[in-house]
């Protein structure tokens, strides 16, 4: 309508100089960017820059440009506006489509010099480009891919600033987002612990150190169902154990069946593992079956069942201040020797793996 596009020309001339006059920051934002517009665009563009702005920000408001379009957008506008290059181009991209970063560095491939971005991809909708995202692709790509491209940010108060954020706005970090999630410099599959071990950078493009993140084990690996027989070795060794042949596949089997059941494992859950499996006394007494009950209102019980050296079942039921002091005051009184609790190991496979030191009297 070229009615309208004479009204928003005249604004344009109007406000832009009654803004330099006041101060104010000379920004302009220019959110339809589709085709059949480019010549529109153009002269408005001209038309700020000639009232004094200083920096033109285009953006993809929607998220629907792919990043080989908002490129192009952004070199055609250096191409066909008079005096773009008195003037600093800005980005602002969505993230409706997952492509804002992708968007914003083919933005500044092209010559693009300020990118609007956000900590953790708050923002409207599926929110704005990453901040973490785009330094860290620039930091890592920009010398041989985008010529020469970078950025003085600081990358070492990366993930700082994700966890104030996060803590700040309640919003928290899905365990797979790029850069700072919790699982960005995890490796959990067999063969990709394989290679961390033999040479990171086989599967790491950055490590933690470069955002400010320090990692308990130096080669990023979280033992879980995939991981294999030599991540669990390694693992065990750092924490010293140092275990081969039948030591360490009895531990391997009964690490593999946990993990099924339990995402990853722990320090405190490997240690469990090779103490039940390799450091365990002579079995005098067994444990067969465990019922408890518990509550706000009434007295705690404990029943247990038993083996004894010779295959025995003994059956007992008890009462106690809790449902661990019943059950131990049942044992003792089927063993018949005072009975003192050493540790007691729970696992999500539904077994209870109780150990107990029978002291003579």
């Amino acid at each position: 309508d070229q009615e309208v596009t004479r009204k928003v020309i005249h604004i344009a001339r109007v406000w832009w100089p009654m803004l330099a006059a006041l101060d104010v920051p000379m920004l302009n934002s220019a959110p339809k960017t589709l085709e059949g517009l480019r010549e529109f665009l153009y002269q408005i563009l001209e038309e700020v820059i000639e009232a004094g702005a200083t920096t033109l920000n285009i953006p993809d408001t929607v998220g629907y440009t792919l990043p080989t379009e908002f490129g192009k957008l952004i070199s055609d506008i250096k191409a066909n506006t008079r005096c773009i290059e008195s003037v600093v181009i800005s980005t602002h991209c969505q993230n409706d489509f997952g492509l804002a970063t992708a968007n914003t560095l083919a933005g500044a491939y092209v010559g693009a010099r300020q990118v609007e971005v956000t900590v953790n991809v708050i923002g409207e909708r599926a929110g704005n480009a990453s901040l973490e995202e785009v330094v860290m692709a620039i930091r890592r790509r920009g010398k041989e891919q985008l010529d020469g491209l970078y950025t003085g940010i600081n990358k070492k108060q990366i993930t700082m600033a994700s966890k104030m954020v996060s803590e700040l706005t309640g919003m928290s970090v899905q365990p797979h987002k790029a850069i700072v999630g919790a699982n960005a410099v995890a490796h959990e599959s067999g063969i990709h612990q394989d290679g961390m071990l033999k040479f990171k950078g086989t599967y790491e493009i950055l490590s933690p150190e470069d955002i400010g993140l320090a990692r308990a084990d130096k080669s990023g690996i979280v033992l879980g169902k995939l991981s294999g027989r030599h991540a669990l070795k390694s693992r065990l060794l750092q924490i010293g154990y140092e275990l081969n042949g039948k030591e360490l596949d009895d531990v391997f089997r009964q690490f593999k069946a946990l993990a099924e059941q339990k995402k990853s494992l722990s320090d405190g859950d490997l240690e469990s593992l090779v103490s039940d499996e390799i450091f365990q006394p002579q079995v005098i007494w067994s444990l067969s079956d465990l019922q408890v009950t518990c509550g706000t209102f009434g007295l705690s019980t404990g029943t247990v069942k038993i083996l004894s050296p010779n295959g025995e079942e003994h059956v007992a039921c008890a009462v106690g201040t809790g449902p661990v002091d019943a059950s131990y005051k049942a044992i003792d009184s089927i063993v018949k020797v005072p009975v003192t609790l050493w540790s007691i190991h729970s696992t999500l496979l539904q077994k209870v793996l109780m150990h107990w030191q029978l002291q003579e009297s």
